[in-house]
């Protein structure tokens, strides 16, 4: 089954460029996995459909997983739960 990453980051957050990090590192790993970075300054309403008020926010398969940066092994352990 594949699994798709959604990465809610801001141009402002300072904690977003560790979190698109820890998953661009991790997706070598997987290449079964999707990744789409979406700005919540551009894509507001993709936001809203999860109810997002904080970034980054990390959504695995629809389902929100983390807010804010986690570390590369929570990540892998995430993916690995849906694989």
């Amino acid at each position: 089954m594949a699994v798709k990453i959604e990465l809610f980051t801001s141009p402002m957050c300072p904690h977003c460029p560790a979190a698109k990090r820890v998953v661009e590192e991790v997706v070598k790993e997987f290449p079964e996995v999707e990744v789409e970075y979406i700005n919540v300054m551009e894509n507001p309403d993709r936001a809203m459909k999860y109810g997002i008020m904080a970034v980054p926010t990390i959504v695995i398969n629809g389902e929100i997983e983390f807010i804010g940066a986690p570390t590369k092994e929570a990540l892998i352990e995430a993916i690995k739960k849906r694989l």
